[in-house]
């Protein structure tokens, strides 16, 4: 089963994307800050990670870079989510590490169209 890492600090977020994704057959595990985020993605192994970009502790830019950087995290695809939808927070996101790009709020279809393109390249 494909496990994400969802990082939300939204508890409405997190429980509607959530419960969205294991509808989906989605093994999903949770964290609700930048720092939980880099810890769960070392011990979860998770094949993708879903990252709110306003988050507590660390910040969903930073949290990403950080695990970019360390070699067990680096090869996890991260999609970013954010409601700042202003020009130039796509190459902001793609410049912090992140694989993918997508706005809040989340419509299904488009994400999980996201979601499948980079499992595909990752598995290879």
């Amino acid at each position: 089963m494909t496990k994400i890492l969802l990082v939300e600090d939204n508890e409405m977020n997190r429980d509607m994307l959530s419960r969205r994704l294991a509808r989906k057959g989605f093994d999903v595990v949770m964290a609700v800050d930048g720092g939980e985020a880099v810890s769960m993605a070392k011990s979860e192994h998770p094949d993708l990670i879903l990252m709110d970009m306003s988050l507590p502790v660390i910040d969903g830019w930073e949290a990403t870079r950080l695990m970019k950087t360390t070699e067990i995290t680096a090869h996890i695809p991260v999609i970013a989510l954010t409601a700042h939808a202003m020009s130039g927070d796509r190459e902001k996101a793609l410049n912090a590490g992140c694989d993918d790009y997508d706005t809040k709020p989340i419509e299904m279809p488009r994400l999980l169209e996201k979601i499948e393109a980079l499992l595909v390249r990752a598995r290879g």
